[in-house]
């Protein structure tokens, strides 16, 4: 039952989406989504649970108290369908990865490269990276299906955790910068900035960030034995194959860079969101790929069994969205959102700007745990700050307000990042964001300072 229900619901969000000056299908997201939730009640437990009744107690009570008609408490649902859209689509662009046994060639070159633990943490953090520049949300799927069959060579004792570090962390860098990135444009929106001055300053933070994972993940790999790769059956047949077809793996970097061509061109086009587009995009893509490598005939059941599959397993991820989604849209049907704008605007008037730039990585990253999307929270801030001494340094707010985003990534269990990621590696979002913290507190000590400087000599 869920799996009709969720499917019609992500259905009736694209419909929405294509036509918009149609009122039915709005209509339809709305009353879909609510029944979603409340079939994923009975199957959702822990922590989701008691933050997803939150969300709905509260928006419920916002509602209540602001003498809303009943018909608003259905057409508030809907929001951030989106984003769960996106998290059951993604899994397909990995099919031609699969399909194209890209996997086992690079198996086959890590193998006959690297020859320790450091080595391959640094190829998984460095792909993760490159595919996030590109693609963001795919990225994490299509990382981990690229190297984790090469992990299982290597003397590894977690190995959950260490491709879930590894790939996280470099994954969340680059949406400080990249232009493809959702965040990116909300906060240049958000500030005024334009994106050419302020983009060195980022691709350093970036870059810092980066560097810092590698330096801590080197303590923490230091005493893993590297000792020599286990010899497998398939070594042979991917050494072969990656003779006859040496130039293969370029048509990774290529298939990315025609993805996000079509997508910065349907952009101009239809004037979609970049979730939308990229949703948009997979089916065909990943098909016109797999015709492409004469893997066609697998792709349709695949998509088939996928849904089947994967649609059952994301009760978590629809309950708290939905349910998050919910309480978000409350916040502005009621007026509260002006509110909490407000709250910040004391904050910002009874402290110094730096001691601000302090606290202002802090704000997303509490409220992360709350079901805030960084998005959301950082508009909220901005509403707070646009007089005042705020402005005069538009490019060190800009850059703290997008670093800032960064942790939230990293420990938020109710973001995209984690929850694609806890259904990769079938952990718990809260396992994930526990495994990510030594870093992340790191990361907040080189922000808060790097910010520091960067007021100073601006």
């Amino acid at each position: 039952m869920n799996r009709f229900l969720y499917l019609a619901a992500m259905l009736s969000y694209i419909a929405a989406t294509l036509l918009p000056a149609s009122d039915f299908p709005d209509t339809a997201v709305s009353v879909l989504c609510l029944l979603a939730v409340l079939t994923s009640l009975p199957a959702v437990r822990g922590p989701v649970l008691f933050f997803g009744l939150g969300f709905l107690a509260g928006g419920i009570l916002l509602l209540a108290r602001s003498g809303i008609t009943p018909a608003a408490y259905v057409t508030s649902f809907g929001d951030m369908i989106q984003m769960v859209t996106l998290f059951a689509f993604i899994p397909i662009l990995t099919f031609p990865v699969r399909f194209g046994d890209y996997a086992e060639q690079i198996r086959h070159l890590v193998r006959k490269r690297l020859r320790g633990t450091n080595s391959l943490y640094l190829l998984t953090s460095a792909a993760a990276y490159l595919f996030s520049s590109f693609m963001n949300l795919a990225a994490l799927p299509l990382t981990y299906d690229t190297i984790a069959r090469s992990a299982g060579d290597y003397p590894i004792g977690k190995k959950k955790r260490f491709l879930t570090r590894a790939i996280t962390h470099s994954y969340a860098m680059p949406l400080v910068w990249s232009p493809l990135t959702p965040i990116v444009g909300t906060v240049l929106d958000l500030t005024g900035t334009e994106y050419a001055p302020v983009l060195p300053y980022l691709i350093g933070l970036s870059a810092a960030g980066l560097t810092l994972d590698w330096l801590t993940a080197g303590l923490i790999l230091r005493r893993a034995e590297s000792g020599p790769v286990r010899n497998t059956r398939t070594e042979v047949a991917a050494a072969r194959a990656l003779r006859d077809r040496p130039y293969r793996l370029i048509h990774i970097p290529v298939a990315l860079i025609i993805l996000n061509g079509l997508i910065i061109l349907l952009d101009q086009w239809l004037k979609q969101s970049f979730l939308f587009l990229v949703t948009l995009l997979v089916l065909p893509f990943s098909g016109i790929w797999c015709l492409l490598i004469r893997r066609g005939a697998l792709f349709f059941p695949a998509v088939r069994h996928h849904f089947n599959t994967w649609l059952p397993k994301m009760v978590h991820p629809f309950f708290i969205f939905l349910s998050a989604g919910f309480f978000i849209t409350t916040l502005h049907v009621s007026g509260a959102d002006a509110t909490l704008t407000e709250w910040v605007a004391i904050v910002i008037r009874r402290t110094d700007l730096r001691v601000f730039l302090v606290v202002l990585p802090l704000i997303p990253f509490a409220l992360a745990f709350l079901g805030l999307h960084p998005a959301v929270s950082l508009a909220l801030i901005a509403g707070s700050v646009h007089s005042g001494s705020f402005f005069h340094t538009p490019v060190v707010i800009t850059v703290a307000m997008l670093g800032s985003a960064v942790p939230a990534f990293l420990m938020g269990p109710y973001n995209a990042t984690l929850s694609m990621m806890s259904g990769i590696v079938n952990e718990k979002p809260f396992t994930l964001s526990k495994w990510n913290f030594s870093f992340t507190w790191r990361y907040l000590v080189m922000l808060t300072v790097m910010i520091q400087l960067l007021y100073t000599l601006l």
